[in-house]
Formats: C-alpha cells, sequence, structure tokens
C-alpha cells in the first residue's frame, strides 16, 4: 500500500508558484516529487516523459504537446529525459511572463549533468530541490515510526515503510542499469557499487581522490567523475570547508557523505540499530544523520543558508557552518553525551575564528543547556523540528 506522507515543502511550492511561471522541483530517484508536486496541484494535468509514448511524441513536438495538454498548467515528470521540452517551455513562458504556477517541470538530476537543460533560467523558474523525510515528518506521519527509523532507514518514503535492505538494493540496480544511462553517463555496475562501498567505508572524510582511485585501480580523474555524477543525482554530498582570512592552515578539500543513511547502513551490511551501534562507522552515521537533518530543516526555512565544515590543519575542527549570510553558527555533532570541557574549549575558538554567532553541541541526549557564553547543547530528540538560533 502505498503511503502518503504529508510534506512540508508543499508550502515553499506554493510560494515558487505565486513567483514564477515555472517550477523545477529536483530530488533524487523516488524521493517523492511526484506525489509532492500532484498533491500540492491536484487540478494541473500530468504527464510522466518516461513512458515511451509520451517521451516520443514530446521529442518530436515538445510545443505541440505542451499546449494541447496543458490546462491549467502541466506537470512534467523526469522532464530531463526530453531535453527538447526546455527550449519549447522557455518560448511559451516567454510568451506570457506574468502568468505564474504554469508549468511544474520534475527531474532527478541536476540541471548541469542534462544535455540542454542549463539554459539561462533567469526570471522564469524557481528551483527547489526535495530532500528525502526528515525525522520529523516520518514520526509525525501517516505509519507508527519513531525517530531512530529515520537514522537507521534513511528518508525515502519505500524505504521508511518496507525493508530498506531489500528496496536499496532494487534502487542502486535501477539506478547503475537505467537511469545513468537514460543520462547518458557510461557506468559500470560493479565499480559504481564500489565506488560507493569504498565511500560508506570513509563516510564524513576529507575528498582524497587520489587514494580512492590508487585503492579501486583508477586515476583520480575518474574518481572525480563519478563523484559528480553521483553528487548531481543527489546521493553524495561534497561539504566544502569554510574559509576566513584567519591566519591559520585550513584544510581546503571538502568532506564527502552517502547523503541518505539507509544507504550507507545498506552499503555496510547493517540492517538494525544494534548493528550500527557495534560498527565502527557509527559516529560518522550519527554525524551524516543530524548534518542531513538540519540542512534539510534549514533550507525550508531559509532557502539560501550555504553550508560548510571548518578544520584547521592542527585538527580543531566543527562539523557543519550555518552561513546565514547575516549570521553564521558553529554546529558540533556528538555520539552519547556531548558537552566535554574539550568541545566547548574548541567552540570558543571556533567562534571566534568564524565570527559566529552562536555554536551548538547536538548529541544523543535529551534536553538543552547552556555550556558557555554563546555555546548551548542540545539533545537531537527534544524537538524533532528545531533549528539553531
Amino acid at each position: 500500500m502505498h503511503v502518503m506522507w504529508k510534506r512540508l515543502a508543499s508550502r515553499n511550492l506554493k510560494a515558487l508558484a505565486g513567483e514564477f511561471p515555472a517550477i523545477l522541483l529536483l530530488g533524487a530517484r523516488q524521493v517523492g516529487k511526484t506525489t509532492l508536486a500532484r498533491t500540492t496541484f491536484p487540478r494541473i494535468p500530468y504527464c510522466d516523459l518516461e513512458r515511451p509514448d509520451l517521451r516520443a511524441l514530446f521529442s518530436s513536438d515538445p510545443r505541440f504537446q505542451i499546449q494541447n495538454r496543458a490546462g491549467p498548467g502541466l506537470i512534467l515528470d523526469e522532464a530531463q529525459t526530453v531535453p527538447e521540452v526546455f527550449p519549447a517551455l522557455r518560448g511559451l513562458i516567454d510568451e506570457n511572463r506574468r502568468a505564474n504556477g504554469r508549468y511544474i517541470i520534475l527531474g532527478s538530476a541536476q540541471p548541469n549533468l542534462v544535455r540542454g537543460v542549463s539554459e539561462s533560467r533567469a526570471g522564469r523558474v524557481g528551483v527547489w530541490e526535495l530532500d528525502p523525510l526528515t525525522a520529523g515528518e516520518i514520526a509525525h506521519g501517516p505509519e507508527a515510526h519513531v525517530w531512530t527509523d529515520a537514522w537507521l532507514r534513511g528518508g525515502f518514503p519505500d524505504a521508511v515503510n518496507g525493508d530498506f535492505r531489500t528496496w536499496w538494493e532494487s534502487f542502486l540496480r535501477t539506478y547503475v542499469e537505467r537511469d545513468l544511462p537514460a543520462l547518458g553517463v557510461a557506468a559500470d555496475p560493479v565499480f559504481m557499487r564500489r565506488v560507493l562501498t569504498m565511500l560508506a567505508h570513509a563516510q564524513g572524510g576529507i575528498c582524497n581522490a587520489s587514494s580512492l582511485g590508487a585503492a579501486l585501480g583508477v586515476s583520480h580523474h575518474t574518481i572525480q567523475r563519478h563523484l559528480d555524477v553521483l553528487e548531481r543525482t543527489f546521493l553524495v554530498r561534497r561539504l566544502q570547508p569554510y574559509f576566513r582570512n584567519v591566519g591559520k592552515r585550513l584544510v581546503k578539500s571538502p568532506k564527502v557523505y552517502l547523503r541518505d543513511t539507509g544507504l550507507l547502513h545498506h552499503l555496510l551490511n547493517l540492517t538494525t540499530l544494534d548493528d550500527v551501534a557495534n560498527h565502527p562507522v557509527k559516529g560518522a552515521s550519527w554525524e551524516t544523520f543530524v548534518i542531513e537533518e538540519i540542512i534539510r530543516r534549514e533550507r525550508r526555512a531559509r532557502p539560501h543558508t550555504r553550508f560548510y565544515f571548518w578544520r584547521t590543519s592542527a585538527g580543531a575542527e566543527v562539523d557543519l557552518v550555518l552561513d546565514r549570510g547575516s549570521a553564521r553558527i558553529a554546529v558540533e555533532i556528538k555520539c552519547g553525551h556531548g558537552g566535554r570541557p574539550q568541545s566547548v574549549r574548541q567552540l570558543q575558538t571556533a567562534i571566534g575564528d568564524l565570527g559566529a554567532s552562536s555554536a551548538w553541541i547536538i548529541d544523543e541526549d535529551e534536553g538543552s543547556e547552556p555550556l558557555a557564553t554563546k555555546i548551548h547543547r542540545r539533545g537531537f530528540a527534544s524537538d524533532l523540528g528545531w533549528l539553531p538560533a
């Protein structure tokens, strides 16, 4: 039975529909884009461009097909499979720039991975990236789940409600054998699986393409190309380092994360939370889970926030920096109970170097407490909608 999740991003889509003629809704395969678009805009007709018959029609005469099928608008699913629709949409939008919310375009790859899609969209298209479900959406959803289900199984809707191991295995097979070739990306299924597994074992580490390439017997250029594809299809996050002119030697390479902890645990053959707790990856898994949760919540509240990490060559580190433009917030993530004096001292230094307005330690414990000036500790489960201030 298909479960209808209440997605908080529906409000963001409605807001964009009031500002732009078209919305480009991006996100990984099976993350819930179709359901979100159809429930948010129930009066707008829907076309799935993965259907061979529709793909052929839209490829041959996209402008006619769009005009012929549009009611109050048109939802075009997996639009990257027919790049010809984008020039046609641009012409139709330009003929009536004041009519907003007409076209809802769904895609499972960043536009810069798809031929012909990365043309100028200034003033025409509002872009929203749909993340997997948050812990709060899962815990307050239509099925009986606790927030730790989100940590173990990840946030893909069908993985949450079923056997997440079986679901992810099927997802990976389809991703490599069908989705990537459809994007014009040639990928060896065995090699891609090895790359993903290597990334899982190095979860949250500094990206070293040369070392990964040496371990897999390929060049660092090959590793970078695969990372580009994984990032642009929303499976990998390269978290960039934050720089300020503070006279310190800083790490300048990104950290690499598999974005969904369900995928991470599947690749490492971890089926239960006990398996995770007894595995060396537990710390990196918890860090990933909290980072992705904060990013998902923050993007809905403040879409223009940028995300970084901070680390000096001497080893001082902040797991996540939220750059809101007018303010920066430092977040350190700890397993168990945080708030040890060493962590507080490190954050005090980071606040000065980053020019941060506050710093938070997020841990697995309950409640919250002040630890020092501008520094607080907070248990993750204390409020599943909370954001640092």
